[in-house]
């Protein structure tokens, strides 16, 4: 019964969703070798791993030998890509905006790198979608949409709101 459960949900993973319900990888944690804005390779007992990161994460691992960013998966049917950031925050704000229709892992990168973690939150629960629709690719819609299916969904994730008028400060990587 168990081996039958764990395959219908591994299809379900592969087959009808572009992020599993649970990752195989929670964090990376090694050499950087190579640092783009939108790439970090890290290197991890002989493997380098590509992993796509926001503009936040890069600003909090820049200059740094050893890191740790903390990994999500997405799974398609010509790609397999892991999104790394420097914190679970980061990470869990991600997962969301990626569950909202429309909103892509690209996308979501990209609001990321617009905002840090407490300003997208302030944007998020105030409603404030004049600064959501700032962001490259965001328009009326989308920027309604992401209000709408994650004002209430916010405020589980803890994150303390800031001013999104405030000056931005990178957030930093202490986990290494």
């Amino acid at each position: 019964v168990f081996a039958s459960l764990f395959v219908k949900s591994l299809y379900f993973c592969f087959t009808k969703s572009s992020s599993c319900l649970f990752d195989m990888i929670e964090y990376l944690k090694g050499t950087l070798a190579d640092l783009t804005p939108a790439l970090a390779v890290i290197e991890c007992h002989g493997v380098g791993y590509g992993v796509n990161i926001s503009l936040n994460t890069f600003s909090a691992i820049q200059g740094k030998q050893e890191v740790k960013l903390w990994i999500t998966e997405s799974i398609r049917e010509d790609a397999y890509q892991l999104w790394g950031f420097s914190t679970r925050t980061e990470r869990e704000l991600f997962l969301l905006l990626t569950s909202v229709s429309g909103i892509g892992a690209g996308t979501s990168r990209v609001i990321l790198s617009s905002m840090t973690v407490p300003e997208l939150a302030a944007v998020i629960s105030e409603g404030n979608d004049k600064m959501l629709k700032t962001v490259k690719g965001i328009g009326p819609k989308a920027a309604q949409r992401i209000i709408v299916d994650l004002r209430d969904k916010i405020g589980s994730l803890g994150i303390e709101a800031a001013s999104p008028m405030a000056p931005a400060s990178p957030a930093v990587n202490k986990e290494v």
